[in-house]
């Protein structure tokens, strides 16, 4: 008996999604829902909606004007390919051999083990597209947003920005008073009206602003919301919780919070947030983009060959599983090939707030 006989494909793609439905949810995923396409190639319109500009006044009888489609840029690319594998060795397979016998509580939890890890495998190709998602959110080297994830001889640079423009129109870096961990001088309501003030004269409506609860608790210490809190009860004393927080933002600028605290660890087994502390995204209703899968090699030799042990998460991610003969192992696959389109980078406003 080997593995493959005891662990299947279909068995680890079911497990993964019965298992992965108990988890928090990736807020990444939302705003960019996931797509196919075939091939590597990625092309996308970034334009601006902006506010409407008046049709031409036209004599009846004569041609119309042509608009010009005003700021719209075409943006292509290559999407980027992830794998990684986990093996099973001679001498595992001889142990797990004794699932054979009838109540061998060892081998169940040997077997147990191989859905583990496997599984934690498919978890890792989710952080792939949702950890892009946050760099471009939250762009971390002078407010361009861009996508850098580099392992072993592969690395991947993608510049949405290249001229700068999101950068300066769409990102702001507050320091000195006016940094969010000057709980005593700074006053993030202002600045936040600030930024709905400049989003609406382009036409951008912000809905929610994305924190994380490091930014929170900034938030709850800050003096100047505490004030206006006060000014808003008719007790002499508040204590400002998360609640508070979210209430005063909503009733002064229509501004739904959302904390995001999901977490990863990186290719150094370092755990980092998604959306780190000090950053605060403001988001129009709806889509933001699209997260795009390509079909991998192990999808393609699925097409090619029927009977391949390969088997589809949620039509984007491939499992693969292999036997080799000498020396006996068994041999499982996770890969996928994802990048991120960003349709309304443009209506994506970013506070670095400490």
């Amino acid at each position: 008996m080997f593995v493959r006989d005891l662990v299947s494909p279909a068995k680890i793609a079911s497990v993964w999604t019965e298992s992965a439905s108990n988890k928090i949810a990736y807020l990444g995923k939302a705003l960019f829902p996931p797509k196919k396409k075939m091939g590597l190639d990625l092309s996308w319109i970034v334009g601006h909606k902006g506010v409407p500009v008046t049709l031409k006044a036209s004599a009846f009888d004569t041609v119309s004007t042509i608009r010009a489609r005003e700021g719209a840029i075409v943006k292509k690319t290559q999407m980027a390919y992830f794998k990684e594998s986990m093996v099973v060795k001679e001498e595992d397979e001889q142990e797990i051999m004794r699932v054979q016998e009838s109540g061998d509580k060892y081998a169940i939890s040997a077997v147990a083990n191989i859905y583990k890890d496997t599984n934690a495998l498919i978890d890792g190709a989710e952080v792939v597209p949702e950890r892009m998602i946050w760099q471009l959110l939250a762009p971390a080297s002078n407010g361009k947003p861009a996508i850098s994830i580099a392992y072993d001889n592969a690395t991947y640079e993608y510049d949405y920005d290249p001229n700068g423009e999101w950068a300066q129109n769409n990102y702001t870096a507050l320091t000195g008073t006016n940094a969010w961990d000057d709980t005593t001088n700074s006053n993030p309501i202002t600045d936040v009206e600030t930024i709905i003030s400049t989003a609406t004269d382009n036409g951008t409506i912000p809905k929610y602003m994305v924190i994380n609860s490091a930014t929170m608790g900034k938030l709850k210490e800050n003096k100047n919301l505490k004030s206006m809190v006060l000014a808003q009860n008719v007790t002499a004393s508040v204590i400002m919780n998360a609640t508070r927080v979210k209430e005063l933002f909503s009733s002064e600028l229509g501004i739904d919070i959302l904390v995001y605290d999901k977490a990863f660890k990186n290719e150094s087994e370092q755990t980092l947030k998604f959306l780190p502390a000090g950053y605060a995204v403001l988001l129009p209703e709806g889509d933001l983009g699209n997260a795009w899968y390509g079909v991998t090699p192990e999808e393609r030799l699925k097409t090619q060959k029927p009977d391949a042990d390969v088997e589809m998460i949620e039509d984007r991610i491939a499992v693969q599983m292999s036997v080799t003969t000498d020396p006996v192992q068994t041999k499982t696959l996770v890969s996928e090939i994802c990048l991120p389109s960003f349709e309304r980078m443009n209506e994506v406003y970013t506070i670095k707030a400490y």
